[in-house]
Order: C-alpha cells, then sequence, then structure tokens
C-alpha cells in the first residue's frame, strides 16, 4: 500500500510537468536534416517542441535498454552454460547414487542385547 502511495507521489507530479511542458511548447519546431544547411532545407520537418522531445525520450530509452541487454549478454550466455552443467550434475549424482544403492547389501539387522552391541570382535567386520 505504501509502495502504490509513493509511486503515486513521484509519477502524478512528474505526468502534471509532462502535460504542462506540453500545453506550454506546442508551436512548431523545424528540424534540419540537411548538413550543407541550405537557404530552404533540402530535408526539413516542423513538429510541436513537445513531440519532438517525447520522441528524443523514448528513443533514448530504447537505445539504452538495448546497449545495457547487448552488454549482458556474457552474463546470460554464463547462467545458461552453468545452468546446463548443474542440470547434468544432478542427473550424474542421481545415478550414481542408484548404482551405489543397487549394490551395496542391506544393513545388518540390529542384534538384541546391548553386550552384543557394546561389545564386538576384533574380526569381525
Amino acid at each position: 500500500m505504501i509502495r502504490k502511495i509513493v509511486t503515486a507521489l513521484i509519477l502524478l507530479p512528474i505526468a502534471a510537468l509532462i502535460v504542462l511542458f506540453a500545453v506550454g511548447n506546442r508551436a512548431p519546431v523545424t528540424i534540419a536534416l540537411d548538413p550543407i544547411a541550405a537557404q530552404p532545407p533540402m530535408f526539413a520537418l516542423s513538429v510541436p517542441l513537445f513531440l519532438l522531445l517525447l520522441i528524443v525520450l523514448i528513443a533514448g530509452v530504447i537505445i539504452g535498454g538495448a546497449a545495457a541487454w547487448m552488454r549482458q549478454s556474457r552474463w546470460r550466455r554464463r547462467a545458461r552454460r552453468l545452468g546446463a552443467e548443474l542440470k547434468a550434475a544432478r542427473a550424474e549424482s542421481e545415478t550414481l547414487r542408484r548404482q551405489l544403492e543397487a549394490s551395496t547389501p542391506a544393513p545388518p539387522q540390529p542384534q538384541g542385547s546391548i553386550a552384543a552391541i557394546a561389545y564386538r570382535h576384533p574380526t569381525a567386520a
């Protein structure tokens, strides 16, 4: 419950700022994609400033996420390899446990008297 309240206290002001920014910056801005800068730009686009900034923000989040995902590929690959090794080791352990249980004789039956338990003959295994 507290987490939802804190999230609302953080997200609501941010959302209000975004709305205020969008309403205050509706004027179109010309984006020129012509590096030579001809008088009338060859490749130009006119969009509202808030839309341009939101598009740049979204593109930055996507590019940053892709970069982080690519940098973590080494760890994901290692986790997959170690998971496969663990699975193989568990299977081998289970196989060896079954073989050991099959090859060992049943434990000897306990003898009835305390003297028989306390005293063992030196030649008894």
